[in-house]
């Protein structure tokens, strides 16, 4: 986000997102781009466009200073911890959580046969902050779900796998119409931070469907666990370590109104990355299941 910030900055010195580009070596699109991305990420307007012209309205103003703050101090920091920057022969592979227990343990233990006395550093987080690192440079890749935004011309993205969200329910909740136990039950929700939780939050709203909340949770496990204490319903991709449920819930099938979360590996260009990452990433695309 920290790249937008710095857009946004541009586009109010500059005046228009043409000059901004002009000033910071982008094209117009891909200011406009930027700034579309901020504004989903952020929920709000910044801007109110008339034709080709677009001013900062109330919160766009309010959001600038802030950015300018956040900006000046991202510039600080490490400015003293030069001895301790990692080490630029590590490779750093972000993953979420579901990755770290399914696949990525099979591709680093392959990757590590065939590239001897090289390192790896798997950082764990949600897929905004992994993108972000990607994109500052601080990782060399992550296996992340795929943003609800289009990425910038320096980053890569590929789809590994599409993992349709079930409705998990109980075992002691009877019947199959999910529209109905989703109104009726309550509702353990997929945390609207990350990108599968707001899928969630867009099916829900685009099926009219109200719900009662009773929890939100980041953790797919941990959402898996409640509904099998009998806490609540909730919708959730079904991931590679969950082709079996566990005891306590079971899970109903969408049918037509089924939606997926991909998960895929996004890293910046090739010629940004070392030899050893690239076959890192390599392997991680031959080892996808989809």
């Amino acid at each position: 986000m920290i790249r937008e910030l710095k857009t946004l900055i541009a586009v109010a010195r500059e005046g228009t997102f043409s000059a901004a580009g002009d000033k910071i070596g982008l094209t117009q699109a891909a200011v406009s781009a930027q700034m579309q991305r901020l504004e989903a990420e952020l929920g709000f307007a910044l801007f109110d466009r008339t034709g080709r012209s677009a001013q900062l309205n109330d919160a766009g103003r309010h959001t600038l200073a802030q950015a300018e703050e956040l900006v000046r101090l991202y510039g600080n920091l490490g400015a003293d911890a030069a001895a301790h920057a990692p080490d630029p022969r590590v490779i750093g592979i972000g993953a979420i959580a579901s990755v770290q227990r399914s696949m990525l343990p099979d591709v680093l233990a392959r990757f590590h046969k065939q590239c001897e006395g090289a390192r790896t550093r798997v950082v764990p987080g949600v897929s905004m902050g992994l993108a972000d690192q990607v994109d500052a440079g601080e990782l060399d890749m992550a296996l992340i779900i795929r943003p609800p935004f289009s990425m910038h011309g320096d980053l890569r993205w590929t789809t590994l796998l599409r993992e349709p969200f079930r409705l998990l329910v109980p075992r002691h909740v009877a019947g199959d119409d999910w529209a109905e136990i989703l109104s009726s039950q309550p509702f353990v929700r997929y945390d609207r931070v990350s990108f599968g939780g707001r899928q969630v939050d867009r099916f829900l709203r685009a099926s009219h469907l109200s719900v009662r909340d009773v929890c939100e949770v980041d953790e797919l496990e941990a959402i898996v666990g409640l509904v099998a204490r009998g806490l609540g319903v909730a919708l959730v991709p079904q991931t590679a370590t969950h082709r079996r449920w566990p005891a306590g819930v079971r899970a109903i099938d969408l049918g037509p109104h089924t939606f997926h979360r991909e998960v895929g590996l996004v890293h910046r260009g090739n010629r940004s990355m070392s030899p050893a990452a690239r076959l890192l990433a390599q392997l991680v695309c031959e080892a996808s299941p989809g």
